[in-house]
């Protein structure tokens, strides 16, 4: 199995709500995203993908996050804008773009450094 990592970053706000329903402050990151994909051939050019094609798709992900409020997306309407729920989204959106035979291993988003979440589908 052959695996690639390719990391993008964007800017935005967002404001957990806590299980009293209070919430706190809004607040700013400099969210850091990184996605592992792997395939257990290479293609015609000796690659699992072209890196600059898997940045691509990743950049047009987090376009719409840049600079924004996380919670006014319709998605964190409906989910919290937790680090590990961005991560969830990314993934999902990611892993339906991807070639034949490549399969993303996981998203990881960094909120802040020393501070990361990580979704996959595999255990």
């Amino acid at each position: 199995m052959f695996t690639i990592s390719v990391e993008t970053h964007f800017q935005a706000l967002h404001q957990l709500a806590f299980p009293d329903g209070s919430k706190e402050p809004l607040h700013r990151h400099d969210w850091l995203v990184t996605a592992d994909v792997s395939g257990k051939e290479l293609n015609s050019m000796g690659l699992v993908m072209d890196f600059h094609q898997l940045k691509a798709m990743m950049d047009n992900i987090v376009a719409d996050f840049e600079g924004c409020r996380l919670d006014d997306k319709d998605y964190f309407r409906q989910n919290s804008s937790s680090a590990e729920s961005v991560a969830k989204y990314i993934y999902e959106e990611l892993s339906a773009k991807l070639p034949e035979g490549v399969e993303l291993e996981a998203v990881k988003v960094v909120e802040q450094p020393g501070c990361s979440a990580k979704f996959s589908k595999s255990h």
